[in-house]
């Protein structure tokens, strides 16, 4: 039987949703791995859930993750946000974000995955995050739109911040519906919005953080407020000041980009929050998506990402543009459905429908249906898919021998054609998949309403040659008005 694509974007299970995810490389008894802590969105109705998890993956490829299972539970019986860890000597200090956030504990624990013991209160607040210097001392970083940004450094308890080091609104803040008032600190050019994670790069200290824009943003299809960002300023000093960097990660899909420059979002962006971590001499963002229609089934994402120093001391992050050698500018990596496949997706795999990095042109607004079924061997659906819809997978690697055929399941149907094109959604057609016939037996009201995942399953030849690293688009085209598909998982043969 053919294998499933794993640690694909989302590069954990398609059943887990880790969102906020803080990655960390630690050495534990000889091995090196990146661990992943994050939020969990468990609740369904709301975001996060009573508990974190770990997930880890060994340095040497990012394809390979590992559950830990529950590294910590709420001591508050509340909700628990975007956590992180740092580890100090031997041993490992979880930031754990209590009462949605408004308490911020440290937990300890010998181990990177927990469990984490112990909680102190703390007076730091929403969204921290730590950062552990090469001289061992320690420095938090919080905030969030409610209120400005902070920095501080730590004592060595690691919970107490050491008196006269505070610094409020290095970055200034924005403004959103529920903090309307211009309280002095409001920044709509480059505006702080949560998410605090220092880092010290290339010898600079850089403060991540998420971003929301208030003005448009054409080139990515931005046109309304719009907090589907990661950005970053950088320093000498970890208390700033902190002067310019960008935005290097935006979870609104693929770019369509007109002739004059303007852009069109193909996924539908939500809340980002995650930072970047060099992993075995390459750099990558992890970042999280959003699956269904809320913005509680979120998951982790990573795309690998460049960064460089300028020789006039400027750090650059992204996906960079270079001039005779020196860094120039730099704007947001591509979202993928590839992530650590740095060379593709393997085509000849069963892949889930909900790899998709492309949803585009339905009357209905499609989107991933999400799934919290345990199991290798999980799909996720693309629904709400009406004539016209495009989804989009970037990318695919066919090898050196074109593929004999392409095959397609899906959970339901109604008479219709499907359009596999390359390279764009409106590229060169390989296949199409004919399924005008039999539309009675496999429409929506019949078999297909039992609920069985991967109801039907249709196969059509390669017309023309593939070879080599492609996106890949399914057109979906009928007369019929309404949903006409479900989208399950596709391989080719």
């Amino acid at each position: 039987m053919k294998e499933f694509i794993k640690g694909a974007n989302p590069y954990m299970p398609l059943w887990e949703h880790v969102p906020d995810g803080e990655p960390r490389v630690f050495e534990h008894e000889g091995e090196k791995r990146v661990y992943v802590y994050g939020s969990h969105d468990i609740e369904r109705d709301k975001y996060c859930g009573r508990n974190y998890v770990v997930w880890s993956a060994p340095v040497t490829d990012l394809t390979d993750w590992k559950y830990h299972g529950v590294a910590y539970e709420t001591h508050y019986d509340s909700i628990l946000y975007a956590p992180d860890v740092v580890k100090r000597g031997d041993t490992y200090y979880m930031y754990a974000a209590e009462r949605c956030g408004s308490l911020i504990v440290v937990a300890s624990s010998k181990t990177p995955w927990g469990p984490f013991e112990n909680p102190v209160e703390t007076k730091l607040g929403f969204d921290p995050g730590v950062l552990v210097d090469d001289d061992n001392r320690v420095y938090a970083y919080w905030g969030g739109c409610a209120a400005p940004c902070y920095i501080a450094e730590m004592e060595e308890d690691m919970a107490t911040i050491k008196e006269g080091t505070l610094v409020e609104n290095p970055l200034g803040h924005s403004t959103c519906p529920w903090n309307p008032v211009d309280d002095g600190h409001i920044s709509l050019i480059d505006a702080f919005f949560e998410a605090s994670s220092p880092r010290k790069v290339m010898g600079k200290y850089v403060y991540i953080y998420s971003k929301r824009y208030e003005k448009p943003v054409p080139e990515l299809g931005v046109f309304t407020p719009n907090n589907g960002f990661l950005s970053y300023r950088f320093s000498d000093s970890p208390f700033g000041p902190f002067i310019g960097g960008g935005d290097f990660s935006f979870n609104g899909g693929e770019i369509l980009r007109d002739s004059e420059g303007l852009g069109t979002m193909t996924y539908r962006w939500g809340n980002n929050h995650g930072s970047i971590m060099e992993v075995n001499g390459k750099w990558y963002v992890f970042y999280h998506r959003h699956t269904g229609t809320t913005e509680y089934t979120r998951q982790a994402m990573l795309e690998p990402v460049d960064v460089a120093l300028g020789t006039d001391g400027n750090l650059f992050i992204g996906d960079i543009k270079y001039l005779n050698g020196e860094p120039v500018s730099s704007r947001p990596v591509e979202m993928t459905s590839q992530g650590a496949h740095v060379n593709g997706l393997d085509a000849y795999k069963w892949i889930s429908a909900g790899y998709a990095c492309h949803i585009y042109g339905s009357s209905m607004r499609a989107y991933i249906e999400p799934s919290y079924e345990q199991k290798d061997t999980v799909s996720t659906p693309v629904v709400g898919i009406t004539s016209g819809t495009t989804v989009g997978f970037r990318y695919l690697q066919f090898g050196n021998n074109t593929p004999e055929s392409v095959s397609v399941v899906l959970d339901r149907y109604k008479p219709m054609k499907i359009n596999v094109r390359i390279d764009s959604y409106k590229g060169r057609i390989i296949s199409t998949l004919d399924l005008t016939d039999g539309a009675e037996e496999n429409s929506f009201d019949g078999a297909a309403q039992t609920g069985s995942a991967g109801a039907f399953e249709k196969t059509a030849q390669i017309s023309v040659g593939v070879v080599g690293k492609h996106a890949v688009y399914f057109e979906f085209l009928s007369d019929l008005e309404g949903e006409i598909a479900a989208f399950n998982r596709f391989t080719f043969s």
